[in-house]
């Protein structure tokens, strides 16, 4: 931690706490379509500025009311919204309790608030906003525009947008069969973010790059 209260991952973030989110939903509006899990994964940075993973959590998520399901995209990600076994909690259980860990870490690391990271980020930021605009949570942690996207960063970093593609160019084993589960997604989309970065600072990162 510095003079200021800010750790080496505030600082290489500017003021920013990365939090890799992915959600499975009912389809493609994020007003109408019914958010079904959300997971989220946090990351640490060590002295040296590599990053790793950190705490995760997983919710399943009862639809709200009057929520539209899309059938294809159920079958695609093979949700049975009504299945006795999911154990869903509501909207408002499972963003608080994915939230306040957040918060948590916001202020040990001397955070200003967190960023979304996702795999075509904008779809999960939409659905996260959309969600907690519904529920009347007032304190989203994350900046409400802004987000890091690995779809753009792998694509630059390895060659391939598609997360299984990129995750493979990466070395990071990667089952389809797994695919499409929030928590798994989110946690190689995590793994695949923290690639990228350590890749770039073993190339020199910020070095000789003015920060402000």
């Amino acid at each position: 931690m510095s003079s200021d209260g800010k750790s080496p991952l505030a600082a290489r973030f500017r003021g920013f706490l990365p939090v890799v989110i992915d959600v499975e939903t009912g389809g493609f509006n994020a007003k109408t379509d019914a958010l079904l899990e959300i997971a989220a994964v946090t990351v640490k940075m060590d002295d040296e500025g590599i990053l790793s993973l950190g705490e995760s959590f997983h919710y399943h998520v009862e639809p709200f009311e009057g929520a539209n399901m899309e059938k294809e995209a159920l079958e695609f990600t093979g949700i049975d919204p009504y299945h006795p076994f999911r154990n869903a909690v509501d909207e408002k259980q499972a963003l608080t309790d994915i939230f306040n860990p957040i918060r948590q870490q916001i202020k040990s690391e001397g955070c200003n608030r967190a960023i979304l990271v996702g795999h075509n980020a904008v779809f999960d930021h939409d659905f996260v906003k959309a969600a907690t605009s519904r529920q009347g949570i007032k304190r989203n942690p994350f900046h409400p525009f802004s987000c890091f996207d690995t779809a753009t960063l792998a694509g630059l970093a390895v060659g391939q947008t598609v997360l299984a593609k990129a995750c493979r160019a990466a070395n990071i084993p990667f089952d389809n069969r797994e695919a499409h589960s929030a928590i798994y997604d989110a946690k190689r989309t995590a793994e695949l973010f923290c690639y990228i970065v350590n890749r770039w600072q073993m190339l020199g990162g910020l070095e000789g790059i003015e920060l402000g």
